[in-house]
């Protein structure tokens, strides 16, 4: 597959993932999902073993380790394949969506499920589409921080695709995986909707593919760049 075709598909599927989460939220199916978690007394699973210390807090060091990993092999180069410059650019891509996402969340107003009132907290539903609008409660849960902790690591795809096919796939399902099973915890702890960790791995997908896009681009323009000089030539010449 060439890089072009590569950029067009991965336009298509963000635009594809966009439409599905419009969707999503137009049915309104975030709050008829977490009612099947959460009652009046809170959520059941809030506090569990399984979903807190090991896919809340061990999520989080397992993405500090990864990183840890993906940057000690920048530099001490132990897998062939890209070379230095590129893996920098896809970590400062990565990084990228490590910070942007929960600065997003930082800015938004949206409460978590469990500050819900019907959960046993103060605040009421309100939609994240609703920009500005209070519901009462703390806010600063949407989008998902802790699916970031997986889907930012989605550069590693793009960043293996060109050189090793068949590894970046695998990356691709394991980061769609572990992405999925953080979110499911946060779901059952009532700490986000799940349009929330939705949000999250399209923004991380959308800057990935807009970084790879942008990464072909240059690319061929550094190709066309030495014929300017002859076609300038040219033109005097003629003159």
């Amino acid at each position: 597959m060439t890089p072009r075709t590569c950029v067009m598909r991965d336009a298509w599927i963000t635009l594809g993932l966009l439409a599905l989460l419009v969707l999503w939220d137009v049915l309104g199916l975030d709050l008829a999902v977490v009612r099947r978690f959460g009652t009046a007394e809170g959520f059941a699973w809030r506090d569990a073993w399984l979903t807190r210390q090991v896919l809340h807090e061990g999520g989080r060091a397992l993405a500090w380790l990864t990183l840890a990993a993906v940057v000690l092999d920048t530099w001490r180069m132990k897998l062939t394949g890209p070379h230095r410059r590129e893996k920098l650019y896809w970590v400062g891509v990565m990084l990228v969506c490590l910070l942007l996402v929960p600065a997003l969340k930082r800015l938004s107003q949206t409460s978590c499920p469990w500050d819900l009132a019907e959960f046993g907290g103060s605040a009421h539903y309100v939609s994240h589409w609703l920009w500005g609008v209070p519901d009462g409660g703390p806010g600063h849960c949407f989008p998902s921080g802790h699916g970031v902790a997986a889907f930012a690591f989605l550069g590693l795809y793009f960043l293996w695709r060109p050189h090793r096919p068949q590894a970046a796939r695998r990356v691709l399902v394991g980061v769609w995986v572990v992405g999925s099973l953080f979110g499911m915890a946060q779901l059952l702890r009532g700490a986000h909707y799940p349009s929330h960790t939705f949000w999250s791995a399209w923004l991380c997908w959308a800057i990935c593919a807009t970084a790879s896009a942008w990464r072909h681009r240059n690319r061929l323009a550094r190709r066309q760049a030495p014929d300017l000089p002859f076609v300038q030539n040219q033109g005097k010449n003629q003159a």
